[in-house]
């Protein structure tokens, strides 16, 4: 994958969090928790790995 197109995996969870139309709903709950809120504390976790994996997909070859 080229360096340049792996950043754009970061615009993922913006378009996924950007319209809250599609997840203002309580149900299905989790743990307790309304889909409003879980949903976007998996995006939360989902995030964290997208950033990871750009990191590993445009590092230089040099870099620890």
């Amino acid at each position: 994958m080229n360096r340049r197109k792996a950043y754009w995996l970061l615009v993922i969870p913006f378009v996924a969090l950007l319209l809250p139309f599609l997840y203002n709903h309580a149900q299905p709950t989790l743990f307790g928790l309304p889909f409003f809120y879980w949903y976007q504390l998996l995006w939360v976790l989902l995030t964290g790995g997208l950033l990871g994996l750009v990191v590993y997909l445009t590092r230089d070859a040099g870099d620890v």
